[in-house]
């Protein structure tokens, strides 16, 4: 399905507000299903042409709550509700619902959104001075310097002969 910028969508409703053309025509003419035109013509009834305005929104779970509330109290259908409170689609007002009815109140909790931080490393638990494991974990600590000290050495003196070898020409 195509995106529509907001001129687009406003020309869309003027020709349904017009009375010349059906939903169902105008929908078919620009591409899209006749219930997505018959929400912007809701939304644009509701609150203008800045209903189409739609700066990204975490909506809080107070406000789920009442949009959930007055959908019960007023017998309005998940559509309207939508066009009322200017929330970009129903689908998300259904899953509010599925997830109210199943979980309670935590599914409309807000949820952090992308990639988890990495976890930080835990401090084990250093072993006493003197114990058997601290000193296990010393002498590994100290192979594994000696180890790296010879690498080191080893390239200083390669680096070093290849040097000499290039003088001698």
């Amino acid at each position: 399905m195509a995106k529509f910028n907001l001129e687009e969508k406003i020309e869309a409703v003027i020709r349904y507000q017009q009375g010349s053309e059906g939903v169902k025509f105008i929908a078919k003419s620009i591409g899209v299903h006749h219930t997505v035109l018959l929400n912007w013509i809701k939304q644009v009834e509701h609150h203008g042409a800045d209903a189409f305005i739609k700066p990204y929104t975490s909506y809080t779970t107070e406000f789920k709550l009442d949009v959930l509330n007055y959908i019960k109290e007023t017998g309005t259908s998940i559509r309207e509700t939508a066009a009322i409170f200017n929330i970009a689609t129903h689908s998300t007002i259904q899953k509010w619902q599925k997830g109210f009815e199943l979980h309670g109140i935590d599914a409309l909790k807000p949820t952090q959104k992308g990639r988890p931080p990495m976890k930080k490393e835990t401090n084990k638990p250093q072993p006493l001075e003197g114990s058997e494991e601290a000193l296990r974990a010393e002498i590994e600590r100290l192979r594994m310097e000696n180890a790296y000290l010879k690498k080191l050495n080893a390239l200083i003196q390669e680096k070093e002969r290849l040097q000499n070898k290039t003088k001698r020409r």
